[in-house]
């Protein structure tokens, strides 16, 4: 897997066919791995929300009355991936 280099850290697109929105990912004080959405259109989805760990977007998940999944954007396995190729290229 290829790491995306910006100034900004590791991401991955959670939609491969979609390059306005990124994931990123990095790894907290305690291990756990934190994403941040940023969207190319929606710059304040940014700015708006922080860094969140996978438990405190499965909790907003349940609250979520939408039709579609946000668990999808989302994905530990790729994220770890991303973190490993990053640490590797550094």
């Amino acid at each position: 897997m290829a790491t995306n280099k910006v100034p900004q850290g590791p991401f991955y697109y959670p939609n491969p066919l979609d390059k306005r929105e990124r994931m990123y990912v990095r790894e907290n004080e305690d291990g756990q791995i934190e994403f941040r959405l940023w969207h190319r259109d929606y710059p304040h989805v940014w700015e708006e929300h922080g860094w969140l760990d996978l438990e405190i977007i499965k909790n907003a998940v349940k609250l979520y009355k939408g039709k579609d999944n946000p668990l999808k954007l989302y994905d530990i396995v790729v994220a770890k991936a991303v973190l490993k190729d990053w640490k590797k290229e550094e």
